[in-house]
């Protein structure tokens, strides 16, 4: 695969699946830390139109995590347990705490690409195409988009 440099998102025909790749500028270890350290996942998580507080992160197998995104005074919260934490890979649940029974399996690969960069790789499974289609809809691009966006910049800003 040639270098990605924008996020790209897919959904699995097959499957009810969200599949994202993109290419960053920075160690597997330098964007792993970037996604289990509270204090800098807070600062890079979301729209740009949203703060995040950190209720609750245990980085590590077995731990759980939870958190709140805020947008022009409303709350959203989510939360999920760790399943696998390792520095080339992380499995998760998710859950949008507004649709408590939409509990999604989430796999990230952080894979070395040489020369500094690596390719981060996520995989969503969701429990019905249904809800896969109203994550699609919902504009989850933007909050990925933006988020990566500050990512790169706290990357390139050696803020990881």
């Amino acid at each position: 695969m040639d270098k990605i440099t924008e996020t790209i998102i897919e959904a699995d025909a097959s499957v009810p699946v969200i599949r994202m790749a993109r290419d960053f500028a920075a160690t597997p270890e330098r964007l792993f830390r970037a996604h289990t350290d509270p204090v800098l996942f807070a600062r890079w998580v979301g729209p740009d139109t949203t703060v995040t507080r950190i209720e609750h992160w245990d980085a590590r197998t077995g731990g759980s995590w939870r958190y709140v995104s805020v947008h022009d005074g409303t709350e959203y919260a989510f939360r999920g347990c760790f399943h696998e934490v390792r520095p080339d890979r992380i499995v998760q649940t998710f859950t949008f705490e507004g649709d408590p029974d939409g509990v999604a399996l989430e796999t990230l690969w952080f894979e070395d690409l040489g020369d500094g960069r690596t390719r981060l790789r996520t995989q969503s499974l969701t429990e019905s195409f249904e809800s896969r289609d109203a994550w699609l809809r919902s504009g989850m691009e933007v909050g990925v988009d933006d988020g990566y966006a500050k990512l790169d910049r706290m990357l390139a800003d050696d803020a990881v």
